[in-house]
């Protein structure tokens, strides 16, 4: 006897529902320690943010859309982890065999970890929403605050834009090293090094919006961005996300599993 019928294997060409990927891989971002404390950690900064933010500004500047911009910080820093760990842990903890024995095809199981982190960063920009309209009528009913809810389709194009390619670019890292803690390492230490150098030498600091993304990001924090800074942020997302994210994948996708 096999030991695919002693399993109850299923046939070959019998795949894996998608929506049962999607929710197991959604179960495995709250599974671990690090998972839940990174979540919990996400929602406590955003809290935080709104509330400081609520008693340290000027009551002119209590405005629905500066709350929202608080709360990009703290989650634009998490998010990216979060990205790294859907990638990584099965790698650096030696699980992928059992993901990988029950669904051969590691394209769709990627793309569920893909969607499954999609879920939560969508989540967590509609908690830091929520924060932000709390914050502004406790702004207006407790220190007289502006209250203005002006934002539109541009603030929140702009809002989803920049928490979208912090998520992805920890995607792209986790995808690209395979392991948690060198993932970590490169997107704490190496867009940090080069925010610096180009933007502290001043013979740099112009070519800096076409090769560090921190910078090519501003104008999509501040609202601001028109124009060629459009192809800014196009020529760096490509360079530090799209390029390591294809990367990533093609690797991901044809590493031996031990």
């Amino acid at each position: 006897m096999t030991a695919a019928a002693v399993l109850g294997a299923r046939p070959a060409d019998t795949a894996v529902p998608s929506g049962r990927l999607l929710r197991v891989e959604l179960r495995k971002l709250i599974d671990t320690r690090a998972g839940v404390w990174l979540l919990v950690t996400l929602g406590l900064l955003t809290a935080a943010a709104v509330g400081i933010y609520l008693f340290a500004a000027d009551p002119a500047d209590l405005t629905f859309r500066d709350f929202v911009d608080v709360t990009v910080l703290p989650q634009a820093v998490l998010l990216p982890v979060l990205g790294i760990l859907a990638v990584t842990t099965e790698w650096t903890q030696r699980t992928g065999l059992v993901t990988h024995a029950l669904e051969p095809r590691r394209g769709r199981v990627l793309a569920m970890k893909f969607a499954a982190t999609g879920i939560v960063g969508a989540l967590a920009i509609g908690l830091a929403l929520a924060a932000a309209a709390v914050g502004n009528v406790l702004g207006m009913a407790v220190l007289d605050g502006n209250g203005s809810w002006a934002y539109g389709a541009t603030g929140l194009r702009d809002t989803l834009l920049y928490q979208g390619l912090s998520l992805l670019q920890g995607l792209a890292l986790g995808a690209l090293l395979m392991s948690t803690a060198a993932a970590l390492v490169g997107y704490l230490i190496l867009p940090s090094v080069f925010y610096l150098v180009f933007t502290q030498i001043d013979g740099l600091a112009e070519a800096a919006p076409w090769i560090d993304l921190g910078t090519s990001q501003d104008p999509l924090y501040s609202h601001t961005i028109d124009g060629v800074e459009w192809l800014q942020l196009t020529a760096t997302t490509a360079w530090w996300i799209l390029l390591p994210l294809a990367a990533g994948v093609w690797r991901l996708l044809r590493r031996e599993i031990k």
